[in-house]
């Protein structure tokens, strides 16, 4: 007879930085779940290991027997884009610019954002990309 499936009962996502889950923000959001919040801080900053400095969301899923999964997502987008600028957005997007990302760094954004988005088109996912910098007041240049 094959095993049955864990149940599970709760999911969260959490923005952390990788590398370095502070315990506060996780007993915060998983106190609830009655899962080992310092099993979680191990698993997340083992495997965020190599991105230590980026903002990582995780999905946590906890299960009835108080085990849990870890699946891990891109940076956001606008992380993304105040990292490749070296400052943050605009306080009046469309009226004043914040910096401008030239079609490479784009490119860079959109091939590391690639498996979160909902397409696989490159060019399709630098359009999102160069959206989301707009919303932020970052100018596209060639």
């Amino acid at each position: 007879m094959a095993p049955k499936t864990k149940k599970r009962t709760h999911q969260v996502t959490l923005h952390l930085d990788a590398g370095n889950a502070p315990v506060v923000d996780l007993g915060k959001m998983l106190g609830q779940t009655g899962v080992n919040l310092v099993e979680v801080k191990k698993a997340y900053d083992t495997a965020t290991a190599a991105q230590r400095g980026d903002v990582v969301p995780v999905v946590v899923s906890v299960f009835e027997d108080r085990s849990f999964e870890l699946r891990l997502k891109t940076p956001p987008t606008s992380f993304l884009i105040r990292k490749a600028l070296g400052d943050k957005g605009s306080a009046r997007p469309g009226h004043e610019t914040a910096g401008k990302l030239t079609r490479d760094q784009l490119r860079e954004i959109a091939e590391r954002k690639l498996p979160d988005l909902n397409t696989a088109d490159l060019d399709a996912a630098m359009r999102t990309v160069a959206g989301t910098a707009r919303s932020m007041g970052v100018a596209i240049v060639d």
